[in-house]
């Protein structure tokens, strides 16, 4: 059994805990606390949060399309671990699609009924407004946070032959020894973020399992505790168990099944939906979306003193960024064997059409109910049970009874999948001796991140908690992802220096690597 890395993994582990202990004893002085600072971040670093997204996929395209792109990771004999199918179902299910499970009615409905800069609510102006503002949340940008991180990752770890650790792809920009002293204190701060992002989700995931359990049996009113803490606990006992089975099996195995129930739910509201409408509307949508892009992703609302972007937009990209180093660990991890071209093709552009597609359909739905047959889902928008207009909008679709148990399998699987590659990736860096010819951390590690996890997750649910979370954990991840983008900036300007698998470069000008420490206890 592997040992831990004690500074990595007692500090945000005992942390935690200690949130999680401090909300059940003074739950109202906590939340005083939660709302102070998660102000705070939003009021003074928004402006970041949106130019940072908005920098970071330009970084990406640029590197796609420089010579660096026909890198592979892992040099040229390397072998893929996945098929291309199999990255392509691991990456959609394991990164953000279990978030458009959650906001894909919520999201788009509150912008009809409460838009910005004086827009009329449910008015055609706010549908045009729901529609681009859905793809700008749920396509590329987003996941570009990730993937810059996931491959500069997978580059130092495959083809530098640095520790597994998120320190690693600073060493372009620290060198070797710098890199080697921040890494606990940065593996240490990203699993801390990561606790607080998979909190978020997974509490949206507990929210729908339990609406969908209330809508089938007739129960009212909204969730209880207990119920929400049965639902986590067991979407964690089961990522957990797959985690353990290891990334090439368990998760490969569930994400396939996953990605077609998404596919099938998806195709079922197209064709039961107003079918030519949804296609026009998404049409429309891209249109505004492309022509718009520029200013809705760096929209602060400083003008017009809009808090609208702190509570939307940002949110959801602090929500990314708390996401990003963990998940970037993952999705690096499983890119062995892949150009950097086909990296981001598979992270970033394949999964965006289907998210794209995903939110614009549902989004059309929806727009249709409320704008065209006056179905009053405005008046069921709530904050404390977010899920509740979500069954709403099935209930008003034919096959109702069919659609809702399809949309809880799918929403289990998805958190389950999501969970599972995060659980997966805390365990590997809080572990020693992870390398690639060995890649399992041990399973009371696991155990131990998926316990923990699941009773953050509990103290947080409801839509203020998740917000609150997300601003948390972003917040120290952002800086990293910043380091890590301009330590990419380096390795674009002589991509050749720092790859070992490089031909055309002379020793003289590659950095001098120890491959006997790839696995040094210290990192």
């Amino acid at each position: 059994m592997k040992a831990i890395r004690p500074l990595v993994f007692f500090p945000p582990f005992v942390l935690c805990l200690a949130v999680v202990l401090l909300n059940l004893w003074q739950p109202e002085a906590f939340a005083v606390v939660m709302r102070q600072t998660h102000g705070w971040i939003s009021g003074n670093f928004g402006w970041l949060v949106s130019l940072s997204t908005f920098l970071l996929l330009m970084l990406c395209g640029a590197l796609a399309i420089s010579p660096f792109g026909r890198t592979v990771l892992g040099g040229p004999s390397a072998q893929p671990l996945l098929t291309r199918w199999q990255l392509f179902t691991v990456v959609l299910t394991t990164n953000i699609a279990a978030g458009i499970l959650f906001w894909c009615v919520f999201e788009p409905l509150s912008y009809l009924q409460d838009p910005p800069l004086g827009i009329a609510t449910n008015s055609p102006e706010a549908a045009q407004f729901a529609i681009a503002t859905v793809y700008l949340h749920w396509t590329v940008t987003p996941y570009a946070i990730a993937s810059l991180v996931g491959l500069m990752f997978a580059f130092s770890y495959y083809n530098m032959r640095e520790p597994f650790s998120l320190s690693s792809p600073l060493a372009p920009l620290l060198g070797r020894k710098g890199a080697a002293a921040v890494a606990p204190l940065i593996d240490a701060v990203c699993l801390y973020s990561l606790v607080a992002g998979l909190s978020a989700a997974l509490a949206g995931g507990s929210l729908i399992l339990a609406g969908g359990i209330h809508h089938v049996c007739g129960i009212q009113g909204q969730p209880s505790r207990l119920t929400l803490g049965l639902i986590i606990g067991g979407i964690m006992a089961t990522s957990v168990l797959t985690a353990i089975s290891g990334v090439t099996k368990g998760i490969r195995f569930i994400a396939n099944i996953n990605t077609a129930f998404l596919i099938g739910f998806l195709a079922l509201i197209l064709f039961l939906g107003p079918t030519r409408f949804i296609l026009d509307f998404a049409v429309e949508g891209l249109g505004l979306f492309l022509g718009n892009y520029f200013p809705k992703v760096l929209f602060t609302g400083a003008a017009q003193r809009e808090q609208w972007p702190h509570d939307w937009t940002q949110m959801m990209f602090s929500a990314f960024f708390a996401w990003a180093p963990i998940m970037g660990v993952f999705l690096g991890r499983i890119a062995y064997g892949y150009s950097v071209r086909t990296f981001l093709c598979f992270n970033i552009l394949l999964p965006a059409l289907f998210t794209g597609l995903w939110m614009g359909i549902i989004c059309g739905a929806v727009v249709h109910m409320e704008l065209f047959e006056q179905a009053g889902l405005g008046a069921l928008l709530d904050p404390k049970d977010p899920t509740r207009v979500l069954f709403a909008f099935l209930g008003r679709l034919p096959l109702t009874d069919f659609l809702v148990p399809i949309l809880l399998v799918t929403a289990f699987l998805s958190f389950v999948t999501t969970a599972d590659g995060i659980t997966d990736a805390m365990s590997n860096i809080s572990s020693q001796g992870i390398s690639p010819e060995d890649s399992e951390s041990s399973t009371v590690v696991k155990i131990a991140w998926g316990l923990l996890i699941a009773g953050f997750c509990w103290i947080m649910t409801g839509l203020e908690g998740i917000r609150m979370l997300s601003n948390l954990g972003g917040f120290p991840a952002l800086f990293l992802c910043l380091a890590i983008a301009a330590s990419a900036i380096r390795v674009l300007s002589n991509p050749t220096r720092y790859d070992l698998f490089a031909t055309d470069a002379s020793e003289a000008d590659r950095i001098s690597h120890d491959t006997s420490t790839h696995n040094e206890a210290s990192r």
